[in-house]
């Protein structure tokens, strides 16, 4: 499960921001579901805004009456899942992102851990669906079982994709294995609560912060 992300550097992206009219929204480096964030859909990856906790359009209640967990989705499942299975092929999104948090250790005391690219590429593009619901835009991460760079701190990890898988994702994929070759580093970082924000957070325990800024 990915449950807190950093936003990517627009700009340092190479993503057009021409679409936000003033400047870029102010980065983040504790994204939580709910919140509105940018994904890239359709084949011409056009930039969107959507709300990060998916909600189906066949859903008859409020926003708050939707109370099933769909901000993630497992890769493995989501195509027959009932709240994932009408957007599967036409609802593929991406999220881009400079990374995620992942938590190790007992309740109470669990050690945050800053995950980001081991490549080149600063930005990381996770598979999402995208649904809409009342005129909203709402989305969700998929999730696969974790890969060697990721298993030593949690066994799920969000699906990264490479530039051709980004394409196959888009076109409706349905291979199991994409994204599972994402290579990734990783470092712990002090705890942090839901309301703490800034780009202290990825900060090493250790060292000097990672060149993301």
């Amino acid at each position: 499960m990915c449950g807190r992300y950093v936003d990517p550097d627009l700009r340092g992206a190479g993503l057009d921001t021409s679409w936000l009219k003033i400047n870029p929204i102010p980065r983040r480096f504790n994204v939580k579901p709910t919140q509105d964030v940018l994904i890239l859909a359709k084949a011409e990856e056009q930039p969107m805004m959507a709300r990060w906790w998916l909600v189906p359009s066949w859903h008859q209640g409020d926003l708050k009456a939707w109370r099933a967990t769909t901000f993630n989705a497992r890769i493995e499942e989501a195509r027959s899942k009932l709240a994932f299975r009408a957007v599967w092929r036409h609802g593929r999104c991406l999220i881009p992102a400079a990374g995620y948090y992942e938590w190790r250790g007992p309740a109470g005391a669990k050690q945050p851990y800053f995950f980001r690219s081991a490549g080149n590429d600063e930005t990381l593009y996770f598979a999402g669906l995208a649904s809409r619901w009342q005129g909203l835009l709402t989305c969700t991460m998929m999730t696969r079982a974790a890969n060697a760079w990721v298993e030593p701190i949690h066994d799920r990890m969000p699906v990264i994709l490479n530039l051709e898988e980004r394409a196959a994702w888009l076109a409706g994929s349905d291979d199991p294995q994409i994204g599972a070759e994402a290579p990734l580093c990783h470092h712990p970082v002090r705890p942090f609560s839901t309301k703490d924000e800034g780009p202290e957070l990825i900060e090493p325990l250790d060292g000097p912060p990672p060149l993301l800024l």
